[in-house]
Parts: structure tokens; sequence; C-alpha cells
């Protein structure tokens, strides 16, 4: 199976785009304008770590404020590890992300309905994939009894929900805030124009942006910043057995998360953009552009037949 992410005509044990293990397939699993398929196990593993309650604490949710630190601090160790992966699977974890890539051209508008679809469902794939891990643990803490508010609710560890004393107004400002400056933060870190971090280091200069977001803006709710991350494993909690008080708590606090990143990338784009980007000397095209480029231009060319030798 080619796990190129470029169409290929064929591939083999010497095609460098394709992993060796598995050259067995006649057609290429990647296609053009469909994510690459390492998105969706990129996904899992960036959402089910921090997901994963302590079952020696013997308590889930708000209720354990010390266990709800440490969830947080495992944020940024998932940010690291999907971008090790490969560095050409351009796996997007974040719609906000790909909605920023699009506004900068970087990625086709006709695809970024897809990209939020995979990662929706990788994200409920992954809240699935912990429910059945704890489902023992869950059921011995609640007595079967899963709720969304009160001292033994669990629905917390999927999703985010608001503090007592938190306005959806006040809401809304923190993830708006807090996604501009990841976005900010992401774009300064690619942009090859700048003095960047040594190079295959991007990923952990990643994950101590989102642990530093996480440290300091993770009180109000969460810090969320995704809204797949958040409604993918919401929409699962409701089919779980939560039931629909997971839309309604927090005065119907679920679509702030939804909502407000992508808010938050688009102002955040535009302000790397006038305040940094517009800045910089005229010189070569970035590398990431004439990458792009490229994948665009290899988007165009469909192979009439593709066969892989063993």
């Amino acid at each position: 199976m080619c796990f190129s992410p470029f169409p290929v005509d064929s591939c083999s044990f010497n095609n460098p785009g394709c992993s060796s293990g598995f050259a067995r397939c006649s057609v290429p699993l990647w296609l053009p304008g469909l994510p690459v398929p390492g998105a969706p196990c990129s996904w899992f593993s960036f959402l089910i770590f921090p997901l994963l309650p302590d079952p020696h604490s013997g308590c889930c949710g708000t209720s354990c404020h010390q266990w709800r630190r440490q969830r947080q601090l495992l944020h940024h160790v998932p940010g690291c590890l999907p971008s090790c992966y490969d560095s050409h699977l351009r796996a997007h974890l974040n719609p906000a992300f790909s909605l920023a890539m699009c506004l900068l051209g970087r990625l086709p508008w006709a695809k970024l309905p897809i990209y939020c679809l995979v990662q929706l469902l990788s994200a409920f794939c992954a809240s699935g994939a912990t429910y059945a891990l704890y489902y023992d643990a869950l059921q011995n803490y609640t007595g079967g009894n899963l709720t969304v508010m009160g001292p033994k609710e669990t629905a917390s560890i999927f999703a985010t929900y608001p503090a007592p004393y938190l306005s959806l107004n006040n809401g809304f400002l923190d993830q708006v805030l807090g996604t501009g400056i990841l976005i900010v933060g992401i774009l300064a870190i690619l942009d090859t124009r700048n003095k960047g971090v040594p190079a295959g280091l991007e990923p952990v200069a990643v994950g101590l942006l989102i642990l530093a977001i996480g440290l300091s803006m993770g009180a109000n709710c969460g810090f969320p910043l995704n809204p797949a991350r958040d409604l993918g494993p919401r929409l699962f909690t409701y089919v779980a057995g939560w039931g629909p008080e997971v839309f309604s708590a927090g005065n119907g606090w679920w679509w702030v998360p939804v909502v407000a990143p992508l808010v938050g990338a688009t102002l955040g784009t535009a302000t790397y953009q006038l305040l940094v980007a517009l800045h910089h000397s005229e010189e070569s095209e970035p590398a990431q552009d004439l990458e792009f480029a490229q994948h665009k231009a290899s988007d165009l060319e469909i192979p009439a037949s593709a066969q892989c030798k063993l």
C-alpha cells in the first residue's frame, strides 16, 4: 500500500515516497483533494493522550483539580508527536490552522471542508477509544450515572466546559485571544524568513507554545483552541450516555469553542501578516510557499494507472 502524499505512477521499495513495508497496492492510498492518511493517526494520538484520566486518583472530571492540571500539561506532548511521523504528511490537526492556511493561500479552499471533517471524525473516534479503555473506571466512579454537572461529573474528561464564573462573552474573548496567539506563534515558527528554530525541532517549538498557552490561559475553560478537538468529543458524549446536557451546560457553551477559534485564527493570521510578514525584505520565495506550489502542481497530474512492485 503506497503511503506517499503525492500521486505516483508506481511505487516500489526504492521509491522514497513509499513506506517499504506497505508497497503492496496497485492504487495509491492518497488521492488529490483528500487529507493524507497520516492525518487521522496524528489526530488520534493528539487527542487520546490528554483525554486519559488517572485511574489511581479515584476521581474523574472537574472535581479533581490536580488531575485537570496534569491533563493540561499533557496537551503539549501530543502536540509534538504527530508532526514527527513524517515531514511530508502535512497533517492538519486543527480546523483553525487549516483556515489560516487557506487565508494565506497555502491550502485550497475546496479542501477545507474535507480536512475539517477528517479532524472531527478522528476526534470522535479517539474519544470512543478513551471511553472503551476506561469504561470500567467510569462506571465504578459514577455508579453508571454519567453526568455533565455536579460533584461526580465526567463530561469534562472529553470536552471543555466553562468555569462557573465565566460568561459567554468572556469565554469567547478567551478563545479568540488564545487561538490568535497560537496562530501567530505557529506562523512565526513556520516562516523561513524569520530566524527559525533548528531544523527538526519545529514540532517541539509548537508543543512548547501550546504548553505556554495552556498554563497561562487554561483556567477559564481549559483552552480548547480547536473546534474539532472540542466538538468531536462532545458529539461522542452526546451519543454515549451523557445526553443533550452536553450542549446546554454552561449557558449553551458548546458553540464558543467552535466559533471563537475560527475568529481567532482569522485575526491571528491578519495580525502576523500586517505586523511581521509584510515587513520582510523582498527576497526569494519562502520554502513553504514553493513546496505548496509544487504540491499543487502535482495534484493536477492524475496517473492513468498505478502499479506497485514488490
